[in-house]
């Protein structure tokens, strides 16, 4: 790193405390985990509706705010996850599996606790990639094309059974379930519709945080109606500090560095996003637990795994981001729209031309990981309250937020009976032992390997060996089998060791 470089990183340090940086990074921050907190408002729509405000400002400053809204709400995502079983934003999916698990024993502050502190050093990293690995980074995920695409969502289907708790059969069959939904909308590749049945707002598939909601929130609400019936609620309270010990900390470092490894590959790649990283930093976290039978049933580690993950994505969505030009997520797209308002274009003039606004914003990155820490944390005793509610307050206030959030995605009532039907389908799921995560998981890759796939064999006249052409395709191939088999041959080697 040159003395040029560096010079700028100080200067952007310098430029990013100034007063007015910190105002917005704190407001950016604490509006981003109330828009977290709310099922069905993404952190795309949260940094999208307040774009307009940034219009007045400086370009490095309102740019700081977004990314201040951007982190606290994937940050946030994580709070309604783990005290109600309802994740605020799809990249907490895989939090609430051992997060409300936590709460029901009354540990709910032991895992917001956790999951703040992951965030936190998981978004940190990710800044350090930001700034030290970008140019290098790039070209990694410059060099997917198609054939890649098809093998990292197959790899990402795999760890369906990484993900279920129980019955391997269940869990693929729940995968499946999935991946027929997926294909419900217009054909990527010709253009004509399926399964549409004459719903003009399907035309674009289903809406996956409408799925979310349904699955996670609405199915919650019948569970808890149906308690309030026959136990008349019984309220799991906080009584634990969010604070975590330091053999806690020492538990969870080594899957947070994990996660952040993975979370920052899959921000780069574009199209992959938070919510499938939490998925592949949770499964990653089990396969290395010396605990797994703690997961899914309340384990730290399951969620450190997962929102170490869902963070450091923040920071690798930025890489393609700001030098290509190419969004890593949607709200990197948002972000890069922002910054065309303002009269910048995403590239290598952002690191020439425009380097001192680029630096301050990357310094002001980083800033806003440490409000997250102390919002969060401070916060939690808050936050907590949520969990104390009443089941009488508590049901209509969920169904309130489900119904609300799913009908503010496109201001459609067809996504609130979306959302309905999947609450059904995910209480009935619930009950029969199914896995509601991955539904969700085969919801997102499914569109992702189905292009991969077709185009693939459009370009090469349907030759299949275009699959198999590249050593990127047969690392996610040897990855692809390593997941797959990894669960039998785990369960393999625990009956050895009893015998």
């Amino acid at each position: 790193m040159d003395a040029n470089t560096l010079a700028l990183m100080a200067q952007g340090f310098g430029n990013a405390l100034e007063p007015m940086n910190l105002l917005m990074m704190v407001i950016g921050v604490t509006i981003g985990v109330v828009v977290g907190c709310m099922p069905g408002l993404s952190a795309a729509m949260g940094v999208a509706l307040l774009l307009p405000l940034t219009f007045g400002m400086k370009p490095e400053t309102g740019m700081i705010m977004l990314g201040g809204i951007y982190c606290g709400a994937i940050f946030g995502g994580s709070i309604c996850a783990i005290l109600i079983h309802t994740p605020g934003t799809p990249a907490s999916a895989a939090t609430a599996i051992d997060g409300y698990e936590l709460t029901k024993k009354g540990r709910a502050g032991k895992a917001l606790g956790t999951a703040c502190i992951a965030s936190f050093f998981g978004g940190l990293l990710s800044c350090i990639s930001l700034y030290f690995f970008a140019p290098m980074l790039a070209q990694l995920a410059m060099k997917f094309g198609s054939p890649e695409y098809f093998w990292l969502a197959l790899f990402g289907l795999t760890i369906i059974a990484g993900v279920t708790t129980g019955s391997m059969v269940k869990g693929l069959m729940s995968g499946a379930f999935g991946l027929i939904l997926s294909t419900i909308g217009m054909d990527p590749m010709e253009g004509t519709e399926r399964f549409m049945f004459g719903v003009d707002e399907l035309y674009n598939g289903i809406n996956v945080t409408c799925a979310l909601i349904g699955l996670f929130s609405m199915s919650q609400v019948f569970i808890l109606m149906e308690k309030a019936i026959k136990e008349r609620g019984s309220i799991v309270k906080f009584h634990d500090s969010v604070l975590l010990k330091f053999h806690e900390l020492k538990q969870i470092g080594p899957t947070v560095i994990r996660s952040w490894l993975i979370g920052n590959i899959i921000g780069i790649l574009p199209g992959a996003g938070a919510s499938i990283a939490c998925f592949l930093g949770y499964n990653t976290a089990k396969q290395f637990s010396k605990k797994k039978e703690e997961f899914g049933n309340g384990s730290i580690e399951g969620i450190a795994g997962s929102e170490a993950a869902n963070n450091a994505v923040t920071g690798g969505s930025l890489i393609p981001t700001l030098t290509l030009g190419i969004p890593g997520e949607s709200v990197t797209a948002v972000l890069m729209g922002g910054l065309i308002i303002q009269g910048l274009q995403p590239g290598p003039e952002l690191f020439t031309k425009y380097a001192p606004m680029t630096y301050t914003f990357f310094a002001g990155f980083v800033i806003v990981q440490f409000c997250m820490l102390l919002i969060g944390l401070g916060g939690c005793r808050i936050f907590a309250h949520i969990a104390k509610l009443s089941d009488a307050i508590l049901i209509p206030c969920i169904f309130v937020l489900c119904v609300v959030g799913s009908f503010a995605i496109n201001n459609s009532f067809v996504d609130v009976v979306i959302m309905f039907l999947f609450g059904v389908a995910g209480y009935l799921m619930r009950k029969m032992g199914l896995n509601t995560a991955a539904v969700v998981l085969a919801l997102i890759l499914g569109p992702i390997g189905e292009r991969g796939l077709r185009r693939s064999l459009s370009l090469s006249g349907n030759d299949v060996s275009i699959l198999f052409s590249t050593p990127i395709c047969w690392i996610l191939i040897t990855l692809c089998v390593l997941s797959a088999f990894s669960p039998l041959l785990m369960d393999w080697m625990k009956k050895a060791r009893k015998q």
